[in-house]
């Protein structure tokens, strides 16, 4: 990444001397739609990332460029919820939270850009909400805790771009540590990191480039599905106040009340959750043959159960199912597009990506973008 051109292109926009802040996007191992359930996930930030260079403006107006998209908005810090460009919701979104917490922000400028491609399910978003908040921590020297941050983050997202997100993505964006997979309690934000030894296998995205209008609408749908499931099992079992308190004895107890889509959400997340707990284990025992069994596992899951995949990602997962040196794959994200995941033998990647590349291409006519990825270091300044 070239760290200097967005201080250039900042110097020549504002004529001011910027900080530069950089901030990941992330995979997830496993554990998918399982954080706002109360779950647990395995999120790691990875080496594609965001970059701002920011400074003050001594002004009350925020002014922001983006750099690949070749836009600039500007608005006012006591009028943020006039802001309309989507992208800039999320700048926005967390001024917004950052002057509820009765923080002393003012205007800034900013110039953005990176290489996390976008709607590819590795969360540009949350990046860009943290990296904001992060970089306005620096700007205004609030010392906002990383806990904060995150949460602000995600709230602005529930809040003000109208996204019902867990924690997950903005949690591993801020925690995130180079060469560990992070082990998030979703429920009570408990976590512990993991070495990501994957035992001579590398991590590689294939991107369907396709983003069917169905994604956000239909992420609400499915958090309110998965409440109403929680609101009938909690009259029989009055302990229950997450799907995370749930078995799947229980389940089948009260599947008879449920609409048949309900109980299949349920069915997903608690099937999923425990999966988490297995894909831990089978982590630090080194067993990357039994994680792959268990990414296949959930792909199954987001296809049939919960009813987030689509015909590409379905597509990109099955195509590896016979190829020697895939341990597993899984679409990642929240869903309807996006990328999948893929744990392969690093010494069969490059025949395995020439081979999902011409399957690809022959159902759709175009090749699925390929990003090879390390995990990384989570948001943080640059210089």
């Amino acid at each position: 990444m070239d760290y200097n051109n967005y201080e250039r292109v900042f110097k020549n926009k504002f004529n001011a001397q910027p900080i530069l802040v950089r901030s990941p996007g992330r995979i997830n191992i496993i554990g998918e739609h399982t954080d706002y359930n109360g779950g647990f996930v395995m999120p790691a930030a990875v080496d594609k990332e965001m970059v701002l260079a920011v400074a003050p403006n001594h002004t009350d107006v925020v002014r922001v460029f983006a750099l690949d998209l070749d836009e600039e908005v500007s608005f006012s810090i006591s009028k943020v919820s006039e802001v309309t460009v989507e992208w800039a919701k999320y700048i926005a979104g967390v001024m917004d939270q950052f002057q509820k917490m009765s923080l002393p922000v003012a205007g800034f400028d900013c110039v953005f850009g990176g290489n996390i491609p976008l709607g590819a399910g590795m969360s540009s978003s949350a990046a860009l909400e943290c990296g904001i908040g992060f970089a306005m921590s620096e700007m205004f020297d609030l010392k906002v805790p990383p806990m904060e941050l995150a949460l602000a983050g995600q709230r602005a997202e529930n809040e003000f771009v109208g996204v019902n997100c867990g924690i997950m993505d903005q949690f591993a964006n801020v925690f995130s540590k180079k060469d560990q997979v992070i082990k998030l309690d979703c429920r009570n934000l408990s976590y512990e990191y993991a070495p990501a030894d994957l035992n001579g296998c590398e991590l590689v995205l294939f991107d369907t480039q396709v983003k069917h209008a169905l994604g956000s609408s239909e992420y609400n749908v499915r958090r309110s599905e998965c409440e109403e499931g929680v609101a009938l099992m909690a009259q029989h079992y009055p302990n229950v106040s997450l799907l995370r308190d749930c078995t799947m004895e229980m389940l089948e107890a009260v599947s008879g009340l449920m609409a048949s889509s309900v109980r299949a959400r349920c069915e997903y997340i608690i099937t999923e959750i425990e999966r988490v707990r297995q894909a831990s284990k089978a982590l630090s025992a080194g067993d990357v043959k039994y994680l792959g069994e268990l990414m296949y596992a959930t792909h199954k899951g987001l296809s049939t159960l919960y009813e987030v995949s689509c015909d590409e990602l379905d597509l990109l997962v099955d195509l590896t199912q016979s190829m020697p040196g895939v341990l597993g794959a899984r679409m990642m994200g929240g869903g309807f597009g996006g990328c999948t995941i893929n744990l392969i033998d690093q010494d069969q990647t490059s025949d395995v990506i020439n081979q999902v590349k011409n399957g690809y291409k022959n159902q759709f006519n175009k090749a699925p973008e390929v990003y090879k990825v390390k995990i990384s270091q989570g948001t943080g300044k640059v210089k």
